[in-house]
C-alpha cells in the first residue's frame, strides 16, 4: 500500500474525517490559504458544533492545471467540528465584509483524548476550540470555479 497523493483526488469533492492529529496536518494542507468572513462561522453551544464555510484553493489540483495550461481553482467547502467545548478567537471579526485567510489548523492534545484546535489566520487572527474530542469533518459542497486572482496563493516576506 501507499501513501496518497493529492493527484488521486482528481475531480471528485474532497469528503474527509478528522480523527487525530496526523488528520489535522492532511486538513491544514488542503485548507492553507482558504478565505472566508466572520459571518461564514458558527459556534451552536447545544450542538456542541463549530462549523465554517470557506473558499478552499484546490491544492490538490495545482499540479494539473499547470500541466494543462488552465486556470487554478477554488471550492466551496465546509469545515465542523463536533463536541466543542467552547470557542475563543482574537483578532476576528464577525464583519461579513473583511475576508479572512486561514494560514493552518494545529491541535494540541490534552488528557483522556480532548484537545484544543487553533485555526491561526494571517494577520495575528486565530479561532481556539476546546474540544473533548477531536471529531471532524472536511467537505466541498460545490463544483470547483476559476479563483478569482488566477494565482497561487503567496507568502511574500
Amino acid at each position: 500500500m501507499t501513501d496518497a497523493r493529492f493527484e488521486d483526488g482528481g475531480d471528485a469533492p474532497l469528503a474527509l474525517a478528522v480523527t487525530d492529529a496526523g488528520d489535522v496536518d492532511v486538513v491544514s494542507t488542503l485548507l492553507q490559504d482558504a478565505v472566508f468572513t466572520g459571518a461564514d462561522m458558527r459556534f451552536d453551544p447545544k450542538r456542541r458544533e463549530f462549523g465554517l464555510l470557506l473558499n478552499r484553493f484546490r491544492w490538490e489540483d495545482r499540479a494539473a492545471a499547470e500541466r494543462t495550461g488552465r486556470a487554478y481553482e477554488r471550492v466551496r467547502s465546509v469545515l465542523v467540528f463536533q463536541d466543542v467545548l467552547a470557542v475563543r478567537s482574537q483578532g476576528v471579526t464577525k464583519d461579513a465584509g473583511t475576508v479572512l485567510s486561514l494560514l493552518s489548523v494545529g491541535f494540541t492534545a490534552g488528557p483522556d483524548g480532548t484537545g484544543r484546535v487553533v485555526l491561526t489566520l494571517a494577520g495575528d487572527g486565530a479561532v481556539a476550540l476546546e474540544v473533548e474530542a477531536l471529531n471532524a469533518d472536511l467537505r466541498d459542497v460545490t463544483r470547483p470555479y476559476t479563483a478569482v486572482s488566477g494565482k497561487v496563493p503567496g507568502h511574500g516576506a
